[in-house]
């Protein structure tokens, strides 16, 4: 009987033991604040909202800060029916309806020494915010994020080659946070993010006059001011990308225009060189195309660039479908990597076009290239 009470009370020292350890754990992490941008996402909100809350971090060192551009479908009814459940999440209010002004007044708001951003299209893995913590310390970096998933919206063949396209390094390029890595990489820029609150303090906030790409130039900023931006690829988040051909060659035309347009805003160099690339072909295809009206010598030059352009895509696309074991893939796959880097290259003509019609345009271009001399 006494053998049997002191195993029992060694048991109770354990455990108790084991709380303590696990408290003073727990009190050591940092608090967190999540910023989720939205509006009218009524098919997404919960899903995302619901993969922070079965997040293993402790409840009590952490919020959600949900951030809604004034919608009008059933977003806002959601977002409250979680506030009313958990006292950790809050809804607030974005009159300016568009994302960048999202991040800031979250930012603004945030309690948190660690604050990550969390796209409302997006869901994250269980342990997505403690590893980004960990990381965060254990590489002393400013800014951490992992690989993007890319997930259909819809279950159909068109939909998962869209997904296809977008997650291959043919179709993206350097874009490690889609196409993925084996180890934990520096990188340009990561998607959502997780930041040392301190970071905007020494940078600054979100640029509001970028409608979109303002993490790329943020991140971008962060970099020339000396700060380092870590890719973990066990840090694992889920996005649902719009998947119909229709608003993938459209989504494909806003990225590109999104990619130059931003140089009328910013004086440093608000994309990296690859984004860039799509509108050195389409705009090599389109001088070389004039050319040749009135020097035939240029017509090579065009057949040249289009057939290795082509014979570039069919192989890609021949590895594809071996992969998949379907000859499909090698007739569609071409049509969809065109649809995008063309898509893309025109974008960013008439971003370019656009933009250069004002003064500022061209006095930020002169200082972007002065930097880089």
């Amino acid at each position: 009987m006494l053998e049997e009470h002191r195993v029992a009370l060694k048991k109770y020292a354990y455990a108790v033991l084991d709380s303590v350890l696990k408290f003073a754990m727990e009190n050591k992490l940092p608090y967190v604040s999540i910023i989720i941008p939205c509006r009218n996402e009524e098919s997404f909100i919960g899903k995302c909202i619901d993969s922070i809350i079965a997040n293993d971090y402790p409840k009590n060192k952490f919020e959600v800060l949900v951030i809604d551009g004034m919608s009008d479908d059933g977003t806002r009814d959601i977002v409250k029916g979680y506030t009313q459940q958990y006292s950790f999440i809050k809804l607030l209010d974005n009159p300016e309806k568009i994302t960048p002004v999202a991040f800031n007044i979250g930012i603004k708001k945030a309690e948190g020494e660690v604050i990550a951003i969390m796209g409302a299209h997006a869901t994250c893995e269980k342990q997505y915010i403690s590893k980004c913590v960990k990381y965060l310390d254990e590489y002393n970096a400013d800014n951490v994020g992992g690989t993007m998933i890319t997930v259909p919206r819809e279950d159909t063949f068109i939909s998962k080659i869209v997904v296809l396209t977008l997650s291959h390094k043919f179709g993206v390029g350097g874009s490690v946070f889609r196409t993925g890595a084996e180890k934990p990489i520096w990188v340009d820029t990561v998607f959502g993010g997780c930041y040392k609150k301190e970071v905007f303090k020494k940078i600054g906030l979100f640029n509001e006059e970028l409608v979109h790409t303002q993490d790329m130039e943020f991140n971008l900023r962060l970099k020339a001011a000396g700060g380092k931006t870590l890719l973990v690829p066990d840090i694992v988040s889920h996005y649902y990308t719009r998947s119909n051909f229709k608003s993938f060659c459209k989504n494909n035309f806003k990225n590109g225009f999104w990619a130059t347009y931003p140089f009328k805003f910013t004086n440093i160099m608000p994309v990296s060189l690859r984004h860039l690339i799509p509108l050195a072909f389409v705009k090599s295809l389109i001088v070389s195309g004039v050319l040749a009206l009135f020097f035939p010598i240029f017509v090579w030059l065009f057949l040249f660039i289009i057939s290795l352009y082509i014979l570039t895509s069919m192989h890609f696309s021949a590895k594809i479908a071996i992969q998949k074991k379907s000859i499909k893939y090698l007739f569609i796959m071409p049509v969809m990597f065109m649809s995008l880097h063309i898509g893309y290259g025109w974008g960013s003509i008439w971003g370019l076009l656009k933009a250069s019609i004002s003064k500022r345009f061209w006095k930020n271009v002169r200082a972007i290239l002065k930097e880089t001399k």
